[in-house]
C-alpha cells in the first residue's frame, strides 16, 4: 500500500492510499515512501491546511469501518472549518446515542482530513484518540480559529 509522510505542527504523518484513495492517516514516519499523484496532492493540501491557507479538503477517501461509523464520519466532514458539533448533536441527526458517536469518531482512520478533531461534549472539549490526545485536538481547534461559543472557556486549556 503506498505511504507518503510529511512533517506537521502536530507531528509527523504519514498518509496510506489504496486503489487510488486515501484510506488512512496516521502518526508517525512511515517505513516506505511512496509518491504516487494522490499522495502528493494529500501532503499538499495537508501543507496547505496546515499553513491556514485551506478549509476544506478535495481528495478520494475510502475510511474501512461498519456502515454507521461511515455515516459518522459523513456528518463529520460536512462540519465546516472552525465550526464543531458536539457528540450529542451528531448522535440526534443519526438517531443514535452520543457515545456511539464518541466510539466511532475514535475509530476514524483519517483523522484532520476526516475531522473528528471538530466534535466535541457538550460542556468540555473532550477527548481525542490522535496521538497527542487532548493537546493534539486544542491544537487543531485553534489552528481553525475554532467557534466554541458554549463550551465552558477552560476547554482550551490543556
Amino acid at each position: 500500500m503506498p505511504q507518503l509522510s510529511l512533517h506537521s505542527p502536530v507531528g509527523d504523518l504519514s498518509i496510506s492510499e489504496d486503489a487510488g484513495k486515501i484510506v488512512a492517516l496516521d502518526w508517525g514516519w512511515g517505513r516506505d515512501q511512496d509518491s504516487t499523484p494522490l499522495l502528493k496532492e494529500a501532503v499538499k493540501q495537508l501543507n496547505a491546511y496546515f499553513d491556514g491557507k485551506l478549509t476544506k479538503f478535495d481528495l478520494l477517501l475510502r475510511p474501512d469501518g461498519t456502515s454507521f461509523h461511515k455515516e459518522i464520519w459523513r456528518q463529520m466532514v460536512r462540519i465546516p472549518y472552525g465550526k464543531v458539533r458536539t457528540y450529542g448533536e451528531i448522535a440526534e441527526r443519526l438517531e443514535a446515542g452520543a457515545r456511539a458517536v464518541g466510539t466511532g469518531c475514535g475509530r476514524n482512520p483519517i483523522p484532520i482530513i476526516i475531522p473528528c478533531h471538530r466534535v466535541v461534549a457538550a460542556s468540555h472539549l473532550g477527548g481525542y484518540s490522535g496521538e497527542g490526545g487532548r493537546e493534539t485536538k486544542v491544537a487543531l481547534l485553534r489552528l481553525e480559529n475554532a467557534d466554541i461559543i458554549g463550551l465552558k472557556q477552560v476547554a482550551l486549556e490543556v
